[in-house]
């Protein structure tokens, strides 16, 4: 079964209370434009996830990161083949409420960004319905390793790589 468009409110939990950073909270709504893609190939939505990671942190790390998102993502669904609840990317109430399955995602990120082991242990083994899956682990804790809540995300939206030479 494919990820699946949750489109009424019951049992959606505040982003708020989530305790997200807002690079967790924007991280989220490109996870929902690849879990729509996946839901929905026609619509092309993964096209969507990498312009809003450009939009959002420039071009070298909106990239970087829109392809460790969508790694991530990419896992537990071969994991949850049973299909992921998840909001509309293009709802505009969709920026303050998360599905359980969308708030377990971003939990395990959450707590791996800040190397909080056991507290990411917990958030994957809810994620993994107690099986913990290396996929999952190993694609999370890639993205964490690049995108540490430890270092900051600059928006560089015309910073381009620059060649030096050190001696």
């Amino acid at each position: 079964m494919a990820p699946h468009l949750q489109t009424d409110t019951h049992g959606l939990q505040a982003i708020q209370q989530l305790a997200l950073d807002t690079f967790e909270r924007e991280a989220l709504g490109i996870a929902r434009q690849f879990l729509k893609a996946h839901a929905h190939p026609e619509t092309q939505a993964w096209h969507h996830g990498f312009l809003m990671a450009v939009e959002c942190w420039g071009e070298p790390v909106g990239l970087a990161a829109a392809h460790g998102i969508s790694k991530y993502v990419n896992a537990v669904l071969r994991f949850r083949s049973n299909g992921l609840s998840f909001q509309d990317p293009l709802d505009a109430h969709a920026g303050d409420y998360a599905t359980e399955d969308e708030a377990l995602m971003i939990s395990v990120l959450h707590y791996m960004r800040r190397d909080k082991t056991h507290h990411a242990r917990e958030a994957v083994a809810a994620l993994t319905l107690g099986q913990m899956d290396p996929d999952i682990i190993r694609a999370g804790l890639s993205f964490a390793g690049r995108f540490s809540a430890g270092a900051p995300m600059q928006r560089a939206p015309n910073a381009r790589p620059e060649l030096r030479v050190v001696v």
